[in-house]
């Protein structure tokens, strides 16, 4: 077992081959202290419950032949001795058939009890304190709010295969979700929001050999981050890098390369044509026909997409693929405007952005200016101070843009250029850190407090962000059913959409890799930046380009924002001069 994630699905792959059409999930600290999974199925026998907790036993398989014919989500005997080896198990069980049930107990692996006990039919499974007897495994668990998100994502998966069953997740005292047996888009609608209602798009393929169907989402409801790609095979959900690329793949001619459209596909097989067992967690599966699978997925894919949005005629290229793609005007131009700059300065020191920049970055800086960089170059050159050369130097009055992206000014012996775009994420990265270190945030109350009902793994990640937001001048106020009420927004934050606004943040902060060596504070702030700066093909007035660099030459980095991205370039006149000698 590698966390309760694990736990969660192992005991709901058994709860559903027992034939139940009622699972209900209770979970309490994230797993670490309780893990209950109650079902109305079958129900076990007196004398099968010990049999239940050995290693390589199992009643799911009858002879051999059976190994290539899989057709239960648990198989291997190996899950229940797993557990039960780490954590302190009560098993309570009753057969429909029999008066009464039983209830089992073990610790660490060893039985404690077998005795008879008053009980509903079916089966449920109480494990607390995971990792107890190995404390060094049990340190190694990430956050309640990391390994809670595991969980639902396993909760979402068995949910979403098993539509026929009603399925309860209960966290602590709250209810995340109580979903009865109901048509896969309605499920899917109740699982990640009503949002999802009017994007999502059917899929539905049948072929001798292998059927597919599901629903995948409209290209302008993505998100930053990945998460809600989903694979089923007979109702097992598994992943398969090559179809995950395919699909990808599709949706960028409609999407940003760093956006992600949910999508769940459910592909139907003979069990003799797919091996589900090349995975020691069952999570990867090998087709017998691969390239046929692949093929088929990329046809429903592209002609489901094509339809939705309305593309004329196609030709088909010999290799199989389709040319004639046209972006919606509504993708290129479409995206939300930001705000214009924020007043007032106050920023505080970021952490250190470390030597050196992207390679990118000191291929191009090498190329101009050796080993200085451009500020440097740019000061050694006038002999002023970096923050003096964009003010006292300029031979102009006044900025100007280039393609609504960069900021220019000539100097006395160049040209200085800013970054619109990383320059503002590097203010507002700084402004935010300043204020979480203060606690004393600058927020400015909503005339009208918004309600906002998120996905379940979005309110999870909130509540765990909550404080740190707050202290970053966010105010806002959790409810019940997966809402929470957004009072105040950070002072210098655009009022308006503030729902797409909070989700975007939640995406970002997921969507950081954990290898940035950010702290949670950090990576909240690079969030927030990321998603309020001012994007490129902003035109902005004299008055606000003035604004932004005498704001940028307040912070303390202000030369790189914080992914070390360079926010300003220096081109000295010898520069222009060599090209045209």
């Amino acid at each position: 077992m590698q966390r309760p994630g694990s736990v969660v699905k192992e005991l709901l792959d058994n709860a559903v081959d027992s034939g139940a059409n009622r699972i209900k999930v209770i979970i309490q600290n994230a797993g670490r202290t309780l893990i209950q999974v109650i079902d109305n199925g079958s129900g076990m026998t007196k004398e099968d419950i010990p049999f239940c907790f050995l290693r390589h036993a199992t009643s799911k398989i009858k002879t051999a032949d059976d190994l290539y014919r899989i057709r239960t989500l648990g198989f291997r005997g190996e899950a229940m001795a797993s557990i039960a080896s780490v954590s302190q198990v009560t098993l309570t069980t009753k057969r429909v058939e029999d008066s009464s049930g039983h209830e089992y107990e073990a610790w660490g692996g060893e039985e404690k009890r077998l005795e008879p006990a008053a009980a509903d039919d079916g089966t449920s499974v109480s494990i607390r304190n995971l990792f107890f007897n190995v404390p060094a495994r049990r340190a190694f668990l990430k956050t309640d709010a990391t390994e809670f998100r595991h969980i639902l994502i396993t909760f979402q998966q068995i949910a979403m295969a098993n539509q026929d069953i009603g399925f309860e997740l209960i966290d602590g005292t709250d209810e995340i979700y109580r979903l009865p047996p109901q048509p896969l888009y309605q499920r899917i609608v109740d699982i990640f929001g009503k949002q999802y209602k009017a994007s999502l798009i059917p899929v539905e393929e049948n072929t001798s050999i292998v059927s597919l169907k599901g629903y995948i989402a409209d290209p302008k409801l993505t998100k930053k981050n990945r998460g809600e790609q989903f694979l089923f095979v007979n109702g097992r959900p598994f992943m398969h890098r090559h179809l995950n690329y395919i699909v990808q793949n599709i949706y960028n001619k409609w999407t940003r390369p760093d956006e992600y459209s949910f999508y769940a596909l459910f592909y139907k097989i003979k069990p003799e044509f797919v091996d589900v067992n090349v995975h020691p967690a069952k999570l990867e599966i090998k087709f017998e026909d691969e390239r046929g699978v692949s093929t088929m997925t990329k046809s429903i894919v592209n002609k489901a997409l094509n339809e939705r949005m309305q593309v004329p005629t196609m030709e088909k290229l010999s290799g199989g693929d389709y040319q004639g793609y046209q972006r919606k005007n509504d993708f290129e131009t479409g995206f939300e405007r930001t705000q214009s700059f924020p007043k007032g300065g106050g920023f505080s020191s970021p952490p250190s952005p470390g030597p050196g920049v992207p390679k990118a970055g000191r291929d191009l800086t090498a190329s101009l200016y050796g080993n200085n960089t451009p500020v440097e170059t740019a000061a050694r050159v006038e002999g002023e101070s970096p923050k003096q050369i964009l003010k006292s130097k300029r031979v102009s009055d006044g900025f100007w843009q280039v393609h609504d992206e960069f900021i220019m000014s000539q100097t006395l012996s160049g040209i200085c250029m800013v970054d619109q775009h990383t320059a503002h994420k590097r203010i507002i990265f700084e402004k935010a850190l300043k204020a979480s270190e203060s606690g004393l945030p600058s927020t400015q109350q909503l005339l009208f407090p918004q309600s906002v009902e998120f996905a379940a793994s979005d309110f999870v990640l909130l509540k765990e962000l909550k404080p740190d937001m707050e202290r970053i001048g966010f105010n806002i106020q959790l409810l019940s059913g997966n809402t929470a009420m957004i009072i105040g927004l950070p002072a210098d934050i655009q009022v308006g959409n503030e729902k797409h606004l909070l989700e975007s943040i939640l995406q970002q902060y997921q969507s950081l890799s954990s290898g940035m060596k950010l702290n949670g504070r950090e990576k909240l702030a690079l969030a927030l930046a990321n998603r309020s700066a001012i994007r490129k093909g902003k035109r902005l007035t004299q008055i606000e380009m003035e604004d932004l660099v005498d704001q940028l030459f307040s912070c303390d980095e202000p030369y790189f924002d914080p992914m070390k991205k360079p926010t300003i370039l220096y081109i000295p006149l010898d520069e222009f001069r060599s090209r045209f000698s």
